[in-house]
């Protein structure tokens, strides 16, 4: 495989990480409603599925910020005849060169933060196709050699290490568990600390009953509600 260009520089902002991700999200999962309005984008950031942190942007702040992603090119405005208000497209496959892969894991990372290959498999089942989890590490390293994902330290009790967009101000530090975090002080009696093993399946397991509730959501289509 010949080696690919590096990604463009740029650093995005947390609310410019949002509207991105969701504009990405909703172009690969409801195509039927894209390119999106200005309501569409501001219910797709403040949804509650497939989202961390939950945030409760207004009307102005995403017209702010998709004027902002506008002038680095990364939005495109749409007005199309019969239209009655203006559509918001992203633009992201043509700045940065990428395939439907590529923005699909890129776009849950910008909505979600750091995952391991095992979540971002399940969580870009919406999105595109993966033949296996071979086929996402592959993907990410190639997103690795353009510099626009990092891998991280696995946490304490986990297998898989974990990824990173380096699109946004988010991407630039590592959220890595300290491993002092369960060590038992042994002053007076010990208390018993939660095995990393086990705090490990509970994250797990909520973060599958998470995306069950998202693909239920998304079946009764009450995100864009």
């Amino acid at each position: 495989m010949e080696p690919m260009e590096p990604m463009p520089e740029l650093t995005l902002d947390a609310d410019q990480a949002r509207v991105l991700g969701c504009l990405i999200e909703k172009a690969r999962t409801t195509p039927d409603q894209y390119p999106m309005s200005l309501n569409g984008v501001r219910v797709a950031c403040n949804q509650v599925s497939n989202r961390d942190p939950i945030v409760d942007y207004s009307e102005a702040a995403v017209e702010r910020t998709l004027r902002q992603l506008s002038d680095q090119g990364l939005v495109r405005m749409v007005h199309r005849p019969g239209d009655r208000v203006v559509k918001y497209r992203h633009a992201a496959d043509e700045i940065f060169g990428l395939n439907d892969k590529d923005l699909s894991l890129l776009a849950v990372m910008l909505l979600r933060g750091p995952q391991t290959p095992g979540e971002l498999r399940q969580r870009t089942s919406r999105y595109v196709e993966f033949t296996g989890l071979a086929d996402i590490e592959a993907t990410l390293e190639q997103l690795r050699s353009r510099n626009a994902v990092v891998r991280l330290e696995r946490r304490p009790g986990q297998k898989e290490h974990r990824y990173q967009e380096l699109l946004s101000d988010r991407g630039t530090g590592d959220e890595r568990v300290d491993e002092a975090e369960f060590v038992v002080p042994m002053t007076g009696a010990p208390e018993p600390a939660v095995p990393a093993r086990e705090l490990e399946e509970l994250r797990t397991e909520v973060d599958e009953l998470k995306a069950r509730f998202g693909r239920l959501l998304d079946a009764l289509g009450v995100d864009d509600v």
